[in-house]
């Protein structure tokens, strides 16, 4: 069954609500959908509720218990920091190799259509040397990449689709998620980024989007039920 990387131009862009509406739409098409999310940095023990993990179990219609937590996001950083600046202050170390191998049984035991939430942008540092692009290139899986509508954005979603490119990490689907309070317009930041994202499709997520907008995108993505 297909599976993604989800990833974008930067942190809070949407990530996690954008792949909280995948799986949702996946269950009431009666897939088996999965998710996980390898790395988080600014996760706290006794509120493991907050966290993207935790949102991501919900999605999946299943408890949100501090040991589901910890399976979901194997790789869990205190400091709200780039993982390598967490991981520097824990004394540990992240690899793209490490976290790719948490993540590759529940991909292999998959039943339905898997995604695998990086943490911040792609080009978010993981060590001194990898980034989140390199966790993408090490699970071999194509990404679906998260912009918002703010001022910026389009240089900001084209430098990381840009070095994405340059890698030779395919973007199968590039989601323009509306930011709250935005003075630009967000059909006009699509048809800029399908202007410059050399073939990538990209579709338009307005705040609150329903079933239909989800249904797009999971055709988009060849996934049907």
């Amino acid at each position: 069954m297909a599976a993604f990387f989800v990833t974008g131009a930067g942190t809070d862009i949407g990530k996690t609500w954008a792949a909280a509406q995948l799986l949702r739409h996946w269950r009431l098409k009666g897939l088996e959908p999965e998710a996980v999310k390898p790395v988080a940095s600014g996760y706290d023990p006794d509120r493991p509720g907050d966290s993207d993990a935790a949102a991501l179990l919900r999605a999946l219609g299943r408890p949100v218990e501090a040991g589901a937590v910890e399976a979901m996001t194997p790789i869990r950083l205190r400091a709200p920091l780039s993982p390598d600046q967490a991981a520097r202050r824990e004394g540990a170390r992240i690899t793209a190799r490490s976290a790719a191998l948490a993540c590759q049984g529940l991909i292999a035991a998959a039943k339905g259509p898997v995604l695998v939430e990086g943490a911040g942008g792609a080009m978010t540092p993981l060590n001194d040397s990898e980034t989140m692009l390199d966790l993408a290139l090490a699970l071999g899986l194509p990404s679906i990449f998260l912009s918002g509508s703010y001022l910026g954005a389009i240089s900001h979603a084209l430098t990381g689709l840009a070095a994405m490119r340059a890698q030779g990490a395919p973007v199968v689907l590039v989601l323009v998620n509306e930011t709250p309070g935005s003075t630009v317009d967000l059909h006009e930041t699509v048809d800029t980024l399908r202007r410059h994202a050399h073939g990538a499709p990209v579709l338009a997520i307005p705040r609150g989007a329903d079933g239909p907008v989800w249904a797009e995108a999971s055709r988009r993505l060849g996934v049907e039920a």
